[in-house]
């Protein structure tokens, strides 16, 4: 008589890995970071370096001598959230604010749920959202970069602060978006200024067909928060192009791209189905466009994420995916 021998799941198994899978994230992320540093210069390159070391340094403190667990900064995700917390920062961002960043997302957002894969928000925006909250005058501090259209460096807000601060004061987008120069094609390749998360919106694109093709993630999250957008901007332009921004500008500024891509995608802090994900990218679309709309800050977009977030536990419960095996 044969004998089967049962072992406990999981029975299938993939050559994937979560360092593997944060190796394709960084690789994504590097054109955007290439992008940055050539417009921004060595400072941009010292809050990178800086936020990866405070991001990989505090996890391995904590799990060591707090947790008294085994180091996991092997998986490399203590990497990816350094590597996003700073691409949401102003290059002239002191270290200390860094820092202060890298402890909230590492230490506050990540480590106290227990680590990666526990974790409910996703720990960069988190780290992004409190340090806008509490140092404002640092992280609205922009620089408009000296590169490939010929501006010269000096102070001034990004085109959604701009757009914002002007319709406050009377103007009509038209004019604003006139007074200041802005086209598309800055605000596709490089040049208007802001994190360095938002100077490249066809360098984040690269980074995401990468991932698209890697099959790190699916696209119906990024999609959904796209359509979602364009829709919405799309109907308010129409109504009033004077006072609303139209779909494309809304897309290509701000931290539009770089939370869709990137951010709203995390594994840990994102629906588990399909069908949630398609759900969870419609309501950041909306909320991101709500606030920007008419909301006090001119970005929404890390606020909609970390709202959703909330949402995720909700979502799972309805939203299925279709069990292995199962027609």
């Amino acid at each position: 008589m044969d004998k089967h021998l049962v072992s406990p799941s999981p029975h299938v198994h993939s050559k994937d890995s979560t360092a593997s899978l944060m190796r394709d994230v960084v690789i994504a992320l590097t054109p955007a970071l290439i992008v940055s540093v050539i417009f921004y210069g060595w400072k941009e390159l010292l809050v990178i370096a800086a936020s990866v070391f405070f991001c990989v340094a505090l996890e391995y403190l904590i799990t060591r001598f707090l947790l008294k667990k085994p180091s996991t900064v092997a998986d490399m995700s203590a990497v990816v959230t350094g590597l996003l917390l700073a691409m949401n920062l102003p290059y002239t961002t002191p270290w200390w604010i860094v820092f202060i960043g890298a402890l909230v997302a590492i230490g506050v957002a990540k480590m106290t749920f227990g680590g990666l894969g526990q974790n409910i928000f996703n720990p960069a925006i988190t780290a992004r959202v409190f340090l806008l909250v509490s140092f404002p005058t640092a992280m609205t501090h922009w620089e408009m970069p000296k590169g490939l259209f010929g501006v010269d460096a000096v102070s001034g807000a990004t085109p959604l602060g701009a757009i914002k601060e002007g319709l406050m004061q009377g103007s009509s987008v038209q004019d604003l978006m006139a007074e200041h120069g802005y086209s598309y094609a800055q605000m596709l390749f490089a040049n208007l200024g802001g994190s360095a998360g938002e100077i490249s919106a066809i360098a984040l694109l690269v980074g995401f067909v990468y991932l698209l093709v890697r099959r790190v993630i699916k696209p119906y999250i990024t999609l959904s928060i796209f359509g979602t957008v364009f829709v919405f901007s799309g109907i308010m332009w129409l109504i009033n192009p004077a006072q609303f921004t139209d779909p494309v500008f809304n897309m290509l500024t701000g931290g539009m791209i770089l939370g869709a891509c990137f951010m709203a995608t995390d594994y840990v802090t994102s629906p588990m189905s399909d069908k949630g994900g398609v759900i969870f990218g419609i309501g950041i679309g909306l909320i991101a466009m709500l606030i920007r709309y008419f909301g006090a800050y001119p970005e929404g977009v890390s606020f909609a994420i970390l709202i959703m977030n909330m949402a995720v536990p909700i979502i799972n419960k309805y939203c299925h995916q279709k069990k292995f095996g199962r027609a």
